[in-house]
C-alpha cells in the first residue's frame, strides 16, 4: 500500500471524525486521531492498522494542543504533515433570549477559537509538506434556524475563517477546504438533545412559557430530519477528495437535499425563506 503521508484529525472518538480516521487509514495515510478518552483510542486501534496513532487532543485546552503538535512533529521527523482535518465541535442549542452567556462562550471557544488554535499549532508542519486543511462546517453555517443560533453563528464564523485562511496560505500552495454537511447519522444529534434538555433546567420558567411549544416542534422536526440523514460515508468521501485530489474544491456540500436547501436559501427573499423554514419545523 502506498504511503500517502500523515494527517491529524480532531474529534475522532465518534461520528464523522471516527469514520474519517478509519477510512483514511485504509487508504494509506498515517493517521493521528485526536481523542479525549483513552478508551476511545483503544477502540480505534482495534479497528485500524498499526499506522493509526490516537493522540490526546482537547481543542479547548491550549496545553493539550501544544503537546499534541510537538509529539506529532517529533514522530514525523522532517516529513511534515500532509493534512489537518478540523472536525471536533459541539452543539449548543436554545432560545437566544435566555441562552446563558457562558454557554455561548463555550460554543465559540470550541467551534471557532479551538479550530484556529489547532490550525496555528500544526501550520509549521503543514507548510513543510505543503499539506492541506479540511474544516468540517455545516449547512447550518449557511442557513440559520430557530434555537440553533449559537451553533449556526459558530459555523458561519468557520466559513469566514476558511475563506481567510485559503487566501492567506495561498503563497505556500496550502489548500483549504470546508465540508458542509446537512444532517448526518452520528451521535452528535443525541448529544445536542441531551445538552438542550440540561440547558432547559437552567432557564427561568418564563422561557418555557414563551418558547415551550415552538421548542418542542423544532425538537420533533430535528429528530425526524436526523433519522433521515445521510451516512458518514458522504463526508468521508469529501474529506478524502479534499486531501488527495490534484485540484480540491474549496467547498463540499454533502448530505440529503443539502444543495437544494442552500440554493433556496440564497435565491429566495429572506421572508420567503423564513416562512419555508417555519413551515418545515411546524411553527406558526
Amino acid at each position: 500500500m502506498a504511503d500517502l503521508g500523515a494527517v491529524v484529525i480532531t474529534g475522532a472518538s465518534t461520528g464523522i471524525g471516527e469514520a474519517c480516521a478509519l477510512h483514511l487509514d485504509t487508504l494509506g495515510y498515517r493517521v493521528f486521531a485526536g481523542i479525549r478518552k483513552a478508551a476511545d483510542g483503544d477502540s480505534l486501534r482495534k479497528r485500524a492498522s498499526s499506522r493509526l496513532t490516537p493522540i490526546r487532543l482537547d481543542i479547548s485546552d491550549e496545553t493539550e494542543i501544544s503537546v499534541a503538535a510537538r509529539n506529532v512533529t517529533e514522530a514525523l521527523g522532517g516529513a511534515g504533515l500532509k493534512g489537518l482535518i478540523n472536525n471536533a465541535g459541539i452543539v449548543v442549542g436554545g432560545m437566544l433570549e435566555f441562552l446563558p452567556l457562558d454557554s455561548l462562550r463555550r460554543q465559540f471557544e470550541v467551534n471557532v477559537i479551538g479550530q484556529i488554535a489547532v490550525t496555528q499549532a500544526f501550520l509549521p508542519s503543514l507548510r513543510k509538506a505543503r499539506g492541506r486543511i479540511v474544516n468540517i462546517g455545516s449547512v447550518s453555517g449557511l442557513i440559520s434556524g430557530p434555537f440553533t443560533g449559537a451553533y449556526s453563528a459558530s459555523k458561519f464564523a468557520l466559513e469566514a475563517l476558511t475563506d481567510a485562511l485559503r487566501l492567506e496560505l495561498r503563497p505556500w500552495k496550502i489548500h483549504v477546504s470546508i465540508v458542509e454537511p446537512s444532517f448526518i447519522q452520528t451521535p452528535i444529534v443525541g448529544k445536542a438533545m441531551a445538552a438542550a434538555d440540561a440547558l432547559r433546567e437552567q432557564v427561568p420558567a418564563e422561557a418555557l412559557q414563551l418558547y415551550g411549544p415552538a421548542a418542542r416542534a423544532v425538537r420533533d422536526a430535528t429528530q425526524a430530519d436526523a433519522a433521515r440523514g445521510a451516512t458518514t460515508e458522504v463526508v468521508v468521501k469529501a474529506v478524502a477528495h479534499a486531501l488527495g485530489a490534484r485540484r480540491p474544491r474549496t467547498r463540499y456540500v454533502v448530505g440529503n437535499k443539502s444543495a437544494l436547501q442552500i440554493r433556496l436559501a440564497r435565491s429566495l427573499p429572506d421572508r420567503w425563506r423564513d416562512a419555508l423554514i417555519a413551515k418545515h419545523l411546524g411553527l406558526k
